[in-house]
Order: C-alpha cells, then sequence, then structure tokens
C-alpha cells in the first residue's frame, strides 16, 4: 500500500497534474497510490465542489429563524414552538442514467440519510425529473425505471413523496435528472451536528455492511457520460435496501436520544472516506481507524474498496466511550451492526490501518478542502439571436392549441406517477400531489400550523437566458406556496449543469447562480444549502442549464389552504395581478410551434411580493376557495386545470391587456402568454368585495373572468363588440388529453 506515483498516474483516479502536485506540496510528500486514492475521490468535482464553491458564495445564506445553513448535511429553519424542519436537495443523475431504478432509489435513500443525520425524522420527500422524449424507447426506458425506483423506496421506507415535477425536452436525452428534496422535523434542542469532538471518543460504523457496490460512485458522478456508461459504469451505482433504510431511521433517532452521540454523519459519496475526513475535519481533530473492524459484506475487500465503498444505509457515528455499549446495543436491537473502529485523537490527523499495519495518515482538512477554482466564462453570442423573435407563426385554432398544451409532458397530469408513490402514510398529508400547487403537510406538533413544499425549475427558460430563468424559478416556488397560505422559511437548490471547464457552460452556470442569489435576497429567503451537478452532457450535448429551486414554507391553519380545483356552481373566477402576458420563450410557442426563441419575462419582485400578499392574505381570511399559479401555457391552460380538478365546467372571458412582442389582436397571446406575478383564484360572490379590498390595499390590480359551472370549459377573448367564443371544449375532452401521461407510466 505504499507504491508512490509511479505505480499509479494521478490521472487514473480524476486528479490533474496540478492536483497531484498540489497534493506533494500540502503533504511535504508524495502520496502513496492509497492516499492518491482518497483524493480522487475526495477532491472529485462531487464530493469537492472545485468549480463552484466560490461562485456559490454569492447566495444568501442568512436569514431569521436559520438554524443551520450550508457547510452540514441539511438546512435547519426553526418554525417555532421549539420544532425545526430540517431540509436538502440532492442529484442521482449519472446513476439514473446507468441504471434507472437503483440510481433513483439510492437517491431517496441517500436524501433521507443527509436530514436524519441533523437528528430530524424524515417525513416529506419531492422528485424533480428531466427526461427526453417519452416516445423515444430509451428515454421512455429510463423515466419508467426512476420512477418505480423513488416509488420503490420511498414507500417501502415510510416516507411519503408528496410532490414534484416532470418536464420532457429532448437534451435530457442521453443525460435524465433526478433530483429529490427531503424534509424532515427534529426538536430544535436535539439538533445533530457532523462536527467531531473531544479527543477519546470512540468512532462507531453502524447499519448494513460494506460492499462491493458504489466504489468510485463520486468519481464516476463528476465525468461525462457516453455511449459506455451504460455498460461499463453499472458497478459504481450503489444498490439500496429500503427496509434497512427504515431500520436505520428508527435505530439512530433511538441512539441519539440516549445522550451518548457526539456527532454522526451519513456514508454517501465516497464512503468512510468522506465521512471520516470530514467529520474530522469540521473539528480540528483527527481519527485512528482500524479497517479491519469495519463489517464487511464480501471477503477479500482490499482498503481502498473498504474506504471508496458507497454501500448504502450506513452511517458514521462519534459516540463518548462511556455510552458506546449503550449505543451499539440500541442498534443491535434493531438488526443492524455497529462497531467501534476508531477513536478521535487530538492531532488532526486521520490515521488508517489494516491488521495493525499502517496504510495512510493524512491531515483531515487537506483531504475534505479541495482546491478552487474560477473557470473561465464567456457569453454564448447565439443567445443574443434567440431572444430575437421577429416573426410569430400564425396562430392556430385555440381549442387545439389548449388540447396540445394540456397533452404535453410538462403541463400533464401526473397522476399515473404520483399514483405509484404512498403520499399518505405519517398521516400528514393535507394537500395530496396533483391537488394543488404545493403540497401541504399537517403538524400535529403544532396543530393546526402546517408545512408546504414545492419544487420547480425550468431548463428551457434558463437556456434562453439563465439569469432570468433561474428568477423565476424561484417566483413560482414562492407562488405556489402562497396559493396554500404558506409563507416562505428558505430555499434548498440543485444546480444541474454540464461541464464547468466549458466557457460558456461556466457562464450559464455563474448567471444562474447570480439569479437565484437577486431572487432569494428580494424575497429575503435564506438558501440553507443545496447541491451542485456537473459534467451533466452525453455524446448529445449538454443538458440546458437547470437550476432546480425547493421551497419550504409555514401554513398558519392547514384547514384554510385550498386546492387548485374549482369548488363549486357560481363561483367567481378571479384574476389576482395583471392580465397582461408575451408569447416570448413560452411552452406555447415551443410546444405549439416548435420555437424556441425569445427572451423570459423577467420578474418583477416588488409587484410579486404584493400579488403573493394578496392571495396568502385571501387564503388565510378563508376567501379563497382554490388558488392556482398560471404558469406554463398562460391563463387558458391555469383555468382548463382547475377545471378539470373540480370536475365543474367554466365560462370566463380574459381581457386582451398589452402584451409585449405580439400585437393586441392576437388571441393566442391572451389565452397563452405566459408572465409571473398571475394566480387564478375562485371565491363565493359574497367574498368578491372582500377579496377586491385586499388587492386594492396592496396596489394590486385583479380582474374578474368568469364563473364556474356546467359541463364545459368556454373561453372568450374581449374584444370591441361581443365577445368570440374562442374555446368551447367538454370537460372529457380535456380531461381525455390532460392524462396522455397514463398509457406510459401505469
Amino acid at each position: 500500500m505504499s507504491t508512490t506515483l509511479s505505480r499509479l498516474d494521478p490521472q487514473a483516479v480524476g486528479l490533474t497534474k496540478a492536483e497531484y502536485e498540489e497534493i506533494r506540496r500540502r503533504l511535504g510528500r508524495d502520496p502513496s497510490a492509497l492516499e492518491l486514492q482518497l483524493f480522487g475521490v475526495m477532491w472529485s468535482e462531487h464530493c469537492g465542489y472545485k468549480h463552484s464553491r466560490l461562485t456559490l458564495r454569492a447566495l444568501p445564506a442568512e436569514g431569521p429563524g436559520l438554524l443551520q445553513g450550508p457547510g452540514e448535511n441539511a438546512g435547519v429553519m426553526d418554525i417555532g414552538g421549539g420544532w425545526a424542519v430540517a431540509f436538502k436537495v440532492e442529484s442521482h443523475n449519472h446513476p439514473s442514467a446507468v441504471d434507472p431504478y437503483n440510481g433513483a432509489a439510492t437517491g431517496v435513500g441517500g436524501i433521507i440519510r443527509d436530514v436524519l443525520a441533523m437528528g430530524a425524522r424524515p417525513i416529506a420527500l419531492l422528485d424533480s425529473l428531466r427526461f427526453g422524449p417519452l416516445d423515444d424507447p430509451r428515454a421512455r426506458r429510463i423515466a419508467t425505471g426512476v420512477v418505480a425506483g423513488i416509488a420503490g423506496y420511498g414507500n417501502c421506507i415510510g416516507v411519503p413523496t408528496v410532490g414534484g415535477e416532470i418536464l420532457v425536452d429532448p437534451r435530457y436525452r442521453g443525460n435524465p435528472l433526478v433530483n429529490v428534496v427531503c424534509l424532515g422535523l427534529v426538536r430544535r434542542d436535539d439538533l445533530a451536528r457532523s462536527k467531531a469532538s473531544g479527543p477519546g471518543n470512540v468512532v462507531m460504523y453502524v447499519g448494513a455492511r460494506t460492499g462491493r457496490d458504489g466504489i468510485g460512485g463520486a468519481a464516476f458522478a463528476s465525468e461525462e457520460l457516453d455511449e459506455r456508461s451504460e455498460r461499463d459504469d453499472r458497478s459504481s451505482v450503489q444498490i439500496g435496501d429500503p427496509f434497512t433504510g427504515k431500520l436505520l431511521i428508527e435505530a439512530t433517532l433511538e441512539a441519539l436520544r440516549t445522550g451518548g452521540v457526539v456527532a454522526l454523519q451519513d456514508m454517501g459519496a465516497a464512503g468512510l472516506t468522506c465521512a471520516t475526513s470530514e467529520m474530522a475535519a469540521r473539528g480540528g481533530v483527527g481519527m485512528d481507524v482500524a479497517l479491519e473492524r469495519v463489517p464487511l459484506r464480501e471477503d477479500g475487500m482490499r482498503a481502498d474498496e473498504i474506504l471508496r465503498s458507497e454501500s448504502q444505509e450506513r452511517m458514521l457515528l462519534v459516540v463518548h466511550p462511556e455510552a458506546a455499549e449503550r449505543v451499539a446495543a440500541v442498534f443491535r436491537k434493531w438488526g443492524l451492526n455497529a462497531a467501534v473502529i476508531g477513536e478521535v485523537v487530538a492531532e488532526p490527523e486521520l490515521r488508517l490501518t489494516l491488521g495493525g499495519r499502517p496504510l495512510a495518515a493524512l491531515p483531515p482538512y487537506t483531504l475534505a478542502d479541495a482546491p478552487a477554482y474560477r473557470p473561465a466564462a464567456s457569453e454564448p453570442q447565439r443567445l443574443w439571436d434567440l431572444w430575437k423573435l421577429e416573426a410569430l407563426p400564425p396562430e392556430p385554432d385555440p381549442r387545439d392549441a389548449l388540447m396540445t398544451l394540456l397533452a404535453f409532458p410538462d403541463i400533464a397530469s401526473k397522476r399515473s406517477v404520483y399514483e405509484q408513490y404512498d403520499h399518505s402514510v405519517q398521516v400528514r398529508t393535507v394537500v395530496a400531489p396533483g391537488a394543488g400547487d404545493a403540497a401541504v403537510l399537517r403538524l400535529h406538533e403544532l396543530a393546526p400550523k402546517g408545512l408546504a413544499l414545492a419544487v420547480d425549475g425550468n431548463g428551457a427558460l434558463c437556456a434562453l437566458d439563465p439569469y432570468r430563468g433561474a428568477r423565476l424559478a424561484v417566483a413560482e416556488c414562492a407562488a405556489d406556496l402562497a396559493c396554500v397560505g404558506a409563507v416562505p422559511l428558505g430555499v434548498t437548490d440543485g444546480l444541474n449543469f454540464g461541464n464547468p471547464e466549458d466557457p460558456e457552460v461556466f457562464w450559464t452556470f455563474r448567471q444562474a447562480v447570480s439569479g437565484l442569489a437577486d431572487a432569494c435576497r428580494a424575497l429575503r429567503i435564506p438558501v440553507v444549502g443545496g447541491n451542485v451537478s456537473f459534467y451533466n452532457e452525453s455524446p448529445e450535448g449538454p443538458i440546458p442549464p437547470t437550476p432546480i429551486v425547493a421551497m419550504v414554507g409555514l401554513v398558519d391553519d392547514v384547514r384554510n389552504s385550498p386546492g387548485m380545483a374549482f369548488r363549486a356552481d357560481g363561483d367567481v373566477i378571479v384574476l389576482v395581478g395583471e392580465p397582461t402576458g408575451e408569447l416570448a420563450a413560452s411552452t406555447y410557442l415551443r410546444t405549439v410551434h416548435g420555437v424556441d426563441a425569445g427572451r423570459p419575462r423577467d420578474v418583477d419582485f416588488e409587484v410579486h411580493q404584493r400579488v403573493l400578499g394578496v392571495v396568502r392574505e385571501a387564503v388565510r381570511a378563508g376567501l379563497a376557495r382554490s388558488a392556482h399559479d398560471c404558469a406554463e401555457g398562460g391563463i387558458a391552460v391555469a383555468v382548463a386545470e382547475s377545471a378539470i380538478a373540480g370536475s365543474l365546467g367554466v365560462d370566463v372571458v380574459v381581457p386582451a391587456g398589452s402584451h409585449r412582442g405580439a400585437p393586441s389582436s392576437r388571441r393566442d397571446a391572451v389565452l397563452f402568454g405566459e408572465a409571473p406575478s398571475r394566480i387564478i383564484v375562485s371565491v363565493t360572490e359574497h367574498a368578491v368585495p372582500a377579496l377586491f379590498t385586499l388587492a386594492a390595499q396592496a396596489d394590486v390590480a385583479v380582474t374578474v373572468l368568469g364563473r364556474v359551472g356546467g359541463a364545459r370549459v368556454r373561453m372568450a377573448v374581449a374584444t370591441e363588440g361581443p365577445p368570440r367564443r374562442d374555446v368551447d371544449l367538454s370537460l372529457e375532452e380535456l380531461r381525455n388529453a390532460y392524462d396522455s401521461l397514463t398509457g406510459i407510466f401505469a
């Protein structure tokens, strides 16, 4: 194990020659072959954040109620009454491309353990998924495998999947995106950390045994995919066991209650190497670790395999020595392994041995502190051409356009997906998947309060303008929360991009981070942590820049949280916000006409805050019987979705307003144009004056569009003279289009 560089090329473990020289400089000597392998995983992009760390400093990480920001396993926000929520997003993109079921399943398991490592009980999951066209056999196989993997793990482990999103684009054909969000609940005084401390404290391995699955997973996640990846990289994908994961949750929470646990961390990416080095580095201490004590699933495992394995359902604990047997007994009671594999030492050195033979001795902070780079960035000149939308295509029949949009996978009902998920386990779900713009969970501990969760992102918009696209993702997430009456608490982000060493890719990353930062500052919401996934490329090219935003909010009274469904005949349909949209960069233009061009409308966050405030107060006051954000497909799609959800027809007239980039005579701009800060609300006739009073006090535009009733969806654009009925379709026709994904995911 003392082999030097001559017997192991740095490039073979993903390191550059410059990084090798930096290792030599920091150590004052040549690293051994084993040490070089450890640097290879810890200085990979997935673990080291080499190309993103400096840029991420722009994100606001402070705010009222923030208990833990970036730098731990998950962010934590105070929710009052002595309780807090921990939440984070994680990606499993590359593993899911190679092995869709296990890649997605272990993504769920990993993010659950990140939240568990904060001492929190996981209570909800969200997923944000991107696939190639679903009529492509490979993309369809990946999509169905990913959904099955999320369902298979989440359902078995007993954590409900309460919401999410699926978007489809040819640019994800070779590299899908699988981002998973987990939220957990913890008593504020019971919050755990991963900072090792106390020389003489023992290092305890708990959970499943270590095998050869997932070896090199962190390095694999930091490489581009090619046509051989599905065959050659399958061993880099972990295999999960959700039942063991459930036992690990219960055992860990019980062990924390003993008071003997000082610190803990999930053994995820880079496995034991990452857990030992990061925990020691955070505490400014060292560890002595004896690898022969690690519980193994396979005979003859080498030291490097033990250290780099990413086998699932494992945690590393630092425990007071007098409590070691008591803590170990808890895990054994649950049928799990518990073994003392080392101890904390005062000297800041990670010393690894096997059978008493020294293998490596490294400063933990050196191993856990990869170099940070500022890659070159250059604006893609093609964007300027894409922003020019000089000639709009002729208008189609609005009925055909609406049916096409409702059947488009980005908009179509995801019922055949979320029906595979157990969203009611733990008996907290108030607004279930598909019922509203955000999921709502009841807090038995703080009744009648609740939590709201939403996730949003749009790579097509970010491909046209990454700055505005990121701002729009934050704005839509906040609107989703307002529709259920929630006040935003914090954001976690999943940043999915191509090769950061490509100047154009890195420019889009930097712009997106800037957009997220500006939007969160405008809304006064902290970014509590997140995930960066680079090298999302295939032989077909890079994915679109895809920042994912997950937002958590607090609901005062879950009994008032409405869904998106219209509720009763005679209810009045009101648009809160300006009745203006535009066709540039719209889903309508891309889907109906095949034109992916124009610059997305930016967000005026001062206006946006006022619009959301009106809707939030209408929900809190019990005025809003339904609320639904106008997003993809504009006003027409939002109204149709609420009608389908409530099995109630409507008759609405949409004012022409003013629409940038389109003549006022274009009816498609009125019906399908897109812009932020517009929400469809339904109220009883008696509640209309109160809603208008709220809007007037906030200086927010409100427009009565029509009424709920009948079995048909009728829409017209207001023009001079009698309005012409542009859409007149039965609910059955619309529902058939809206359920277009049923045959794919059923």
